[in-house]
C-alpha cells in the first residue's frame, strides 16, 4: 500500500514519514506532500491507498483536499488532523466519509490505530471484490459467458451490421452504444504463469471483477479473455460533468487496477491502452493495433501501463500449420518473446523434417515468411536486416538460407540472436532520447509548471513509465532532478546576480517566495539571504 502525508509544516511531515514504523503496517511507499495542490499531484500520478492530511494550510484546506479527492477516487482513505476540536470541521469530515479525525499532535497509538483501521477498510473492501467465490460465482453464470463469446467474436474479424449489434447489446443488457471507446489489453505477467488452466481462468474472471469493481464509477467495462493470452476490456465513458480529462480517467484506473491485482492477487500485469476510437466501426483495427504494440516492451521488462499509438496491423498468415498457430511468429517477435519465439523456429523445423522433410517449397514457404518477419520487426524498429546480419545477408540473398531445413534452422536462430541484441539497443537509445527531451524541456521552462504530468505529457508517456526509464537512465528520481536544478540555479543567480530573493524565485518555479526560503534552507541549513552574504 502507499501513503500521502500532507502538510505545510515540511519539518512535521519529514518527521512524521521517516520515524514511524508504517513498514510494520504493511505500507510500502510514504510520499511527502507539502501543499494540496502536490498532494493531489501524486494522487494523479502514483495508485494512493491512505491520506493523512492537517487541516490548516493555505491555499486549499485538508477539507478541501478530502473533497478534490473524492471527485478523483472514492476509495482513497483520508485522515485528518487538527489542531482545534471544532464541531464543523468534525462534522466536514464524516460528511467525506474520512476514516478518523485527530487532534495534533496525535499519540503514536491514535495514528497507528487510525492508519490500521483504514488498512482494515480497504482489505474488506478489496477482498471482497477479489475473492476466488466471488469469482467461480460469476463464472457460472451465462450471460457473462454470452457477453465474452460476442466480443471475442469482433476481436477475432467477425463483422456484424448496425442493427445487429443494437440487438445483441440490448439481449445481452450491454450499456454500450455507438462512439467513442477505448480498448485497454492486459498481460498476466510471470508470476501468474505457476497456476493450472482451472485456477487460471479464476484468476483472469478475478481480475474482470476487479477492473469493473474500479472502473464502474466512470466508465462501462466488458472484458474478455482472448486468444492470445490477454484479457481485453472495451471501455465506454459514462455521461458525467467532471471536468477529468478522459485520458487522464483510464491512465489513472490502469495503474490502480495494477496496483491492486499486484496487492490482492500476488502478481504483475502489463497494460497497453488504446486512443478513443469509433465503436463499433473501427473495433477491430484498433483491437489488431493494441496487440501490435507488445512488441515495442521488449526484453524483462514488465509490470508497465503504456497508450498505443498508430502502428501498422501484423502480416497476413499463410498455410503451414506450426508457424501459424497462435502464438505466431510475429506476433511473438512484436511482443519481446524471445524463448517462445526461439521454439516455435525449433518446432516449425521440426515439423518440417517430420512431415516435409523431401519438400523444398514447405522449406521455401517457411523461410521466407520467417524472413518476413524478422524484415517487418526490424523496419518498425528504425533497423535493416542487413545492417543486423552483416555478411550473413549474402546467404539470403542467394537462397542459401533455405535450402535445407538444417541451414534454415541455424540461419534463423543466429538472425533471431542479432535482432533481440539490436532491437534492445534501440529501445535504450529511445530511453535516453526521453531522459534527454525531459531535461531540455525543464531547463526551459523551469519558472512554469514541470510536474510529472507536464514532463510525460510533452514526451507522450504516461507520467508512471516516464518516472521509471527517467530513473533507469539517470539514477535518480525526475523530482529530485527538478528540485537539484532549481536550487542549483538559485545558487548560482544568488552569486551572480543583484535579483531580489522573490524574483529568483519567481524565475526557478516557486510562486511562493516563503515556501521558497523555506525549501532553501532546508537543503543549506541558510535562508537565500544568508547564503548570498556568505559568498
Amino acid at each position: 500500500m502507499q501513503m500521502i502525508i500532507v502538510d505545510d509544516e515540511a519539518h512535521w511531515v519529514d518527521n512524521l514519514s521517516m520515524t514511524k514504523p508504517w513498514h510494520t503496517l504493511g505500507i510500502e511507499q510514504v510520499h511527502r506532500a507539502y501543499s494540496a495542490h502536490e498532494a493531489l499531484q501524486l494522487i494523479d500520478t502514483h495508485p494512493i491507498d491512505i491520506v493523512i492530511s492537517d487541516i490548516q494550510m493555505p491555499e486549499m484546506t485538508g477539507i478541501e483536499l478530502i473533497e478534490r479527492i473524492r471527485i478523483r477516487d472514492k476509495k482513497i482513505k483520508c485522515i485528518l488532523l487538527s489542531g482545534y476540536s471544532e464541531f464543523d470541521y468534525a462534522k466536514k469530515a464524516i460528511q467525506y466519509e474520512a476514516v478518523d479525525y485527530l487532534l495534533k499532535p496525535p499519540t503514536d497509538d491514535e495514528l497507528m490505530g487510525a492508519v490500521q483501521k483504514a488498512i482494515d477498510q480497504l482489505n474488506n473492501e478489496w477482498e471482497l471484490v477479489s475473492s476466488l467465490s466471488r469469482t467461480q460465482f460469476t463464472l457460472r453464470e451465462n450471460l457473462p459467458h454470452l457477453r465474452g463469446r460476442l466480443l471475442l467474436e469482433a476481436l477475432q474479424g467477425h463483422r456484424f451490421s448496425s442493427s445487429e449489434w443494437e440487438r445483441k447489446l440490448t439481449n445481452y443488457d450491454l450499456p454500450f452504444h455507438a462512439g467513442d471507446a477505448a480498448f485497454m489489453l492486459v498481460r498476466l505477467d510471470e508470476e501468474f504463469a505457476h497456476y493450472d488452466s482451472h485456477d487460471q481462468t479464476l484468476i483472469e474472471y478475478a481480475i474482470i471483477n476487479m477492473a469493473e469493481e474500479i472502473m464502474s464509477e466512470f466508465m462501462h467495462v466488458w472484458g474478455v479473455k482472448e486468444e492470445h493470452g490477454y484479457v481485453v476490456f472495451l471501455l465506454q465513458l459514462k455521461e458525467r460533468n467532471d471536468d477529468i480529462g478522459k485520458e487522464t480517467i483510464l491512465e489513472k484506473l490502469s495503474i490502480q487496477l495494477q496496483s491492486k491485482v499486484k496487492q490482492f492477487l500476488k502478481g504483475s500485469l502489463s497494460i497497453v491502452m488504446t486512443e478513443w476510437f469509433t465503436f463499433p466501426d473501427q473495433l477491430y483495427d484498433r483491437f489488431r493495433q493494441a496487440s501490435a504494440y507488445f512488441r515495442q516492451i521488449v526484453g524483462d521488462e514488465r509490470e508497465f501501463v503504456m497508450r498505443v499509438s498508430d502502428v501498422e496491423t501484423p502480416s497476413a498468415q499463410g498455410p503451414l500449420d506450426v508457424l501459424y498457430t497462435p502464438p505466431t511468429f510475429i506476433h511473438l517477435l512484436e511482443s519481446g518473446q524471445w524463448d517462445a519465439a526461439e521454439e516455435k523456429i525449433l518446432a516449425v523445423c521440426a515439423e518440417l523434417d517430420e512431415k516435409w522433410s523431401e519438400s523444398w517449397e514447405h522449406c521455401m514457404e517457411a523461410g521466407f515468411l520467417i524472413t518476413a518477419s524478422f524484415t517487418n520487426l526490424a523496419h518498425r524498429n528504425k533497423l535493416t536486416l542487413t545492417s543486423l546480419m552483416g555478411s550473413d545477408i549474402e546467404y539470403l540473398q542467394s537462397g542459401e538460407a533455405f535450402s535445407t531445413i538444417g541451414k534454415l534452422r541455424k540461419w534463423s536462430l543466429g538472425v533471431l540472436a542479432k535482432l533481440k541484441e539490436g532491437t534492445s539497443n534501440e529501445i535504450k537509445d529511445i530511453r535516453s532520447e526521453y531522459v534527454k527531451k525531459v531535461q531540455e524541456f525543464t531547463d526551459k521552462n523551469l519558472h512554469l509548471d514541470v510536474s510529472l504530468r507536464v514532463l510525460a505529457d510533452h514526451v507522450n508517456l504516461h507520467p508512471t513509465h516516464l518516472s521509471k526509464i527517467y530513473k533507469i537512465e539517470t539514477g535518480e528520481g525526475i523530482s529530485e532532478y527538478i528540485s537539484r536544478l532549481r536550487m542549483d540555479r538559485a545558487c548560482h543567480k544568488l552569486v551572480t546576480t543583484t535579483k531580489k530573493v522573490y524574483e529568483i524565485s519567481m524565475e526557478i518555479g516557486y510562486m511562493d517566495p516563503a515556501y521558497f526560503i523555506k525549501v532553501f534552507k532546508r537543503q543549506f541549513g541558510v535562508t537565500p539571504q544568508e547564503y548570498r552574504d556568505q559568498h
